[in-house]
């Protein structure tokens, strides 16, 4: 590369990849007063398959980011409601913790003119060729970047590039999602378990649901997953479809190692939760901050070591909720516990949000096993 190629200014820290996770990024840098270049090759607002539903804490670590997302542009959300069959029950979250669903796109764009605001410098259509010594290689030109952080999703180029690669075999669901305009019938974002999948159904207006659908079949999309859901269907019925269905694989994936030398991963490109946690944004967001913190510091090793604690209460929820997928019968029965003892799943969901240590429910981890076996 000629050095006519090679621009001549430097950054602090180059993101690649302007979803929410890197823009969450650029925000965390900037904090910390670090100059901070993000590209993408997409052309804003990226819209992609997921739930749209900010958890409590994750709205937290968004707001501590200095992003706060009107009400006006989503819809709140007091708590998770489980369906199966006949069955329902539900928990709210703890104190006055309110969730909030909101449309992809509005946050994307509230994020990207956030970020803009706070002097990131923002380049769309800019895709990254590749990493060297040299730095963060463009199409017609190189950046020198002093950090590289990898917000480029569960495919990372960045990731590979890194030799970041090496992961546990993760277990992969296949994710569709769709809006439907219909009036919400619940202030819960609401989970139905079906024998070969479950359907999330979150209200994101005053006039919108948006619905997804995850199962272990690829082959299983909106229109048949919905016929393993009457209840769900039910609702829908008569609705019109006002978004293209969009497709995305979930799971629990675990990589070694999420940095080295200069370059760090956040978001997706760092290892997955399964969707039905909730907590995929909440998450990057909360990296974000770690890595900013570290790069603060001159040393990025101890991100390591935050990633793992950051990841493991979802890893860990994701598994136990999933001992119910196609179990029907353990489906009912933890439903019927959660009628009898309330506050088991209420104490479970604070546990999920952080807001409870896991020795406050192991109790409650008792009587739900006793429950199951004499429900």
């Amino acid at each position: 590369m000629s050095a006519s190629q090679i621009l001549s200014r430097e950054t602090d820290v180059f993101v690649i990849g302007g979803g929410p996770a890197g823009l969450a990024m650029a925000m965390a840098a900037r904090q910390r007063g670090l100059r901070v270049i993000v590209a993408d090759g997409a052309q804003p607002p990226i819209d992609k398959a997921c739930g749209e539903g900010l958890m409590p804490d994750g709205r937290a670590a968004l707001a501590a980011l200095g992003i706060q997302v009107p009400v006006s542009e989503g819809s709140e959300f007091r708590g998770i409601r489980f369906v199966a069959a006949k069955l329902s029950a539900d928990a709210a979250f703890p104190g006055e913790g309110r969730g909030l669903a909101v449309r992809r796109t509005v946050l994307h764009q509230i994020m990207i003119e956030r970020a803009a605001q706070r002097g990131a410098e923002l380049l769309w259509r800019t895709p990254v060729r590749s990493l060297s010594s040299e730095g963060v290689h463009l199409a017609n030109r190189t950046v020198r970047a002093r950090w590289i952080v990898g917000a480029d999703g569960s495919n990372s180029r960045v990731r590979r590039w890194s030799g970041l690669e090496r992961s546990t075999r993760p277990r992969l669901r296949y994710a569709f999602r769709q809006h439907y305009r219909v009036a919400p019938w619940t202030d819960f974002m609401e989970v139905y378990w079906g024998d070969r999948c479950q359907g999330y159904a979150t209200p994101v207006g005053h006039d919108r649901v948006c619905v997804a659908l995850a199962s272990h079949d690829p082959n299983l999309r909106m229109e048949q997953g919905l016929a393993e859901l009457p209840l769900l269907a039910s609702r829908l019925r008569g609705a019109e479809m006002v978004s293209s269905e969009r497709g995305a694989i979930t799971g629990n994936r675990h990589l070694h190692r999420v940095c080295k030398e200069n370059v760090a991963l956040i978001g997706d490109a760092s290892g997955t939760v399964d969707a039905i946690t909730g907590e995929g944004l909440g998450l990057s967001f909360r990296q974000a901050a770690c890595v900013a913190a570290c790069i603060d510091s001159g040393d990025l090793e101890p991100y390591q070591r935050q990633h793992e604690r950051l990841m493991l209460r979802p890893r860990l929820m994701a598994r136990l909720m999933l001992t119910m997928d196609r179990r029907p019968r353990l489906q009912q029965r933890t439903l019927q516990v959660f009628q009898k003892h309330p506050h088991i799943f209420r104490r479970l969901l604070a546990l999920h949000l952080g807001a409870l240590p896991p020795t406050g429910v192991v109790w409650d981890g008792l009587t739900l096993g006793w429950g199951l076996l004499t429900a």
